[in-house]
């Protein structure tokens, strides 16, 4: 087996560029980490969608521990007889639980692919005591929206929920070029890295239903589109901020609207 058809179902693209291959490899090492991120540069590894074994040659390089998760169990054949050091585990990561691959914590990379990119990051939440940095590449569309900041059109849901326990990072762009096949979009490599925040100060189920409901009507104001959750004898009623429109307000902005209507889970 010389090589792995990709599959459009998949949504695989295989980077074809080594140098660009290594420079995304290279997101989660000590001397490219933030200063305050360097503390992680030891961590094992998980790998999403390895494919050809583009990033893992490099991530095994560099001497860490990875594991990789592939769906296309072509491409678990291929990887299993080029990186017999490479453990590979076969299935779909969004039904997995992350929590059985190191027992502690862990970096996560890959080149995610793009049909299910902001389900991957939206699996991260639930386990960002786990996964204190988080790298890779993705659809560069998506990966501005994860990384913007209060003010951009492309602000939304993702962009709040990340931010909030992370910090996030656009790193540089990858031109459909240096794939095979090539898709139609261009790419972003991003990495995040957590924050200090321990806990959020309201209750985190209620603050993913403001932004959720928020975002869900952008075009109208906060006053319009949260108006169902209020409580009629709120003073947030007539707090100035519900004049604006959900891609204006920051994290902070969106926790104390949260503490307005259910102050906290702790």
């Amino acid at each position: 087996m010389t090589q792995v058809k990709a599959k459009k179902a998949l949504g695989q693209h295989f980077l074809t560029d080594l140098n660009i291959a290594k420079r995304i490899a290279d997101t989660i090492e000590r001397d490219q980490l933030p200063d305050d991120a360097k503390k992680w540069s030891d961590l094992p590894v998980l790998e999403i969608g390895p494919g050809m074994g583009v990033l893992s040659q490099f991530l095994l390089e560099a001497g860490r521990q990875v594991k990789a998760v592939e769906i296309d169990s072509e491409s678990v054949q291929y990887l299993s007889k080029v990186f017999p050091s490479l453990e590979v585990i076969e299935g779909d990561f969004l039904k997995m639980n992350l929590k059985d691959f190191f027992g502690g914590s862990f970096a996560l990379i890959g080149n995610y692919p793009y049909n299910i990119s902001s389900q991957i990051f939206f699996k991260v939440l639930d386990y960002k005591e786990d996964i204190p940095v988080v790298a890779g590449m993705l659809q560069k569309e998506v990966a501005e929206r994860i990384c913007s900041k209060p003010g951009s059109k492309v602000y939304g849901i993702l962009s709040v929920l990340l931010q909030a326990w992370y910090d996030c990072e656009y790193l540089f762009n990858v031109p459909p070029t240096v794939f095979s096949p090539p898709p139609k979009v261009t790419s972003g490599v991003i990495r995040l890295t957590r924050n200090s925040r321990k806990e959020l100060g309201c209750d985190e189920k209620m603050f993913k239903t403001v932004i959720k409901t928020s975002f869900g009507q952008r075009r109208k104001t906060l006053r319009n589109s949260l108006g169902g959750l209020i409580p009629a004898d709120s003073p947030l009623r007539e707090d100035p901020i519900l004049a604006l429109r959900p891609e204006r307000l920051s994290v902070e902005d969106f926790i104390r609207i949260t503490q307005a209507i259910k102050p906290s889970d702790v």
